[in-house]
């Protein structure tokens, strides 16, 4: 994917299809199936960690004040939980090699 595209699900199951074979709706149901396990993963405040790609982890931001940007007015912040993701070195490695050859 060269230029400014956007993978999306039906691209990756595509991918799959190609590559393993399986019919379009069951490499579809695979697709699903692993973002569903991730996606459960992080709800239970798991982290998920994919060899060679990188680290999923919720965290959790405390409550704190904050400003409108708008109107510069004072504004509270509630607590919230966030996904953070770092990447591997493996795949920084692979990103960045793939920008000075362009």
């Amino acid at each position: 994917m060269a230029g400014h595209q956007t993978l999306t699900r039906a691209d990756l199951c595509e991918a799959v299809h190609e590559e393993v074979g399986l019919s379009r709706q069951e490499c579809s149901g695979l697709v699903e199936r692993t973002l569903d396990l991730i996606v459960d993963s992080l709800e239970q405040g798991e982290t998920v960690k994919l060899s060679g790609f990188g680290v999923f982890q919720v965290r959790e931001k405390r409550a704190r004040m904050g400003r409108n940007p708008k109107t510069g007015e004072p504004a509270a912040i509630n607590p919230r939980r966030v996904i953070s993701f770092r990447a591997s070195q493996i795949m920084k490695s692979r990103v960045h090699d793939a920008v000075v050859e362009t």
